[in-house]
């Protein structure tokens, strides 16, 4: 199953709803317009967005005179891919080794996302160590093990509620050591308040660039989909604490919306980098902005 396909499962509410309303569509209607501005909003993309989008939309059905359901759904589609075109595509690991930096709050599915990149970093050949530096929430570190004996990976853990960054530490000079490709980072993702998360971020990020200087280095935040709006609020706490270069967004497996992915491109200018469309290894999929909304729209 490709991209589409799995896109088009995890998406199936929303998807059907806006297959339906195309379908509906034979010309200049307002009262269209207007359902589609309002089934856009439902599906997270958040008001201003979607009334921005309908309202480009209006103007390229006048201008190109659409009159099909088809034709109005390519147009559409080229306005949303539009909103996801942000930041950097794709991920820059070219060094050996490179870092991944893992962050999210408790509960979004980050350690797993960490074992399913893993998985498909190790499936490209590369030789990948995991560093389980959320020590604080319980059996983290068993739970990373788990994924790395999947995975093929090495793993460089210390005993609960030791420091992170030496975790992190002891990482970077393993991977040098055994000659790593890539080391993916867990973080904590609830300490006592808010500033100890950041600050203890900040420490590793230091920890890292004195060790490994010249590494590429991804920091990707892990987020929820089915959080919808919420998920916004965590995207603007951890950009402004420790700078992104993408979004993995879980969890979009039939309970999301996906809207809300537009919104965090948008509003944020962070490229969504991989999605997740199920339990299994092979459903993180790396991003693609075209067939994502191709699947969004039911194309």
């Amino acid at each position: 199953m490709g991209f589409f396909d799995q896109v088009k499962q995890g998406l199936k509410k929303t998807s059907d709803q806006l297959t339906g309303l195309f379908d509906s569509f034979t010309g200049t209607n307002e009262e269209f317009f207007e359902e589609l501005e309002e089934t856009l909003i439902l599906a997270d993309m958040g008001a201003e967005r979607a009334m921005d989008a309908i309202e480009k939309l209006r103007e390229v059905t006048k201008e190109q005179g659409i009159r099909g359901p088809e034709e109005l759904r390519a147009a559409l589609t080229e306005i949303l891919a539009e909103y996801l075109s942000v930041g950097e595509p794709g991920m820059r690991l070219t060094t050996k080794p490179s870092v991944i930096l893992m962050i999210g709050v408790n509960g979004v599915g980050k350690t797993t996302t960490i074992g399913k990149l893993a998985v498909h970093y190790g499936q490209l050949g590369k030789k990948v160590l995991l560093a389980a530096g959320d020590t604080f929430r319980a059996a983290a570190a068993e739970q990373l093990a788990i994924w790395a004996d999947r995975a093929g990976a090495d793993i460089v853990r210390h005993e609960a509620g030791s420091d992170p960054a030496s975790v992190v530490f002891d990482a970077c000079q393993a991977a040098k050591a055994r000659g790593a490709d890539l080391i993916i980072v867990d973080t904590a993702g609830r300490l006592h308040n808010k500033t100890n998360l950041m600050q203890e971020l900040s420490k590793i990020s230091r920890i890292i660039d004195r060790e490994l200087p010249d590494a590429d280095r991804e920091t990707l935040l892990v987020l929820d989909a089915v959080t919808g709006q919420n998920g916004l609020q965590q995207a603007r706490a951890f950009q402004e604490g420790a700078g992104l270069t993408g979004i993995a967004l879980t969890k979009l497996d039939g309970t999301a919306r996906g809207g809300i992915i537009f919104a965090i491109a948008d509003e944020l200018g962070v490229p969504v980098k991989f999605i997740g469309v199920g339990e299994k290894a092979e459903d993180l999929l790396p991003f693609e902005p075209t067939g994502f909304v191709e699947a969004l729209l039911g194309e």
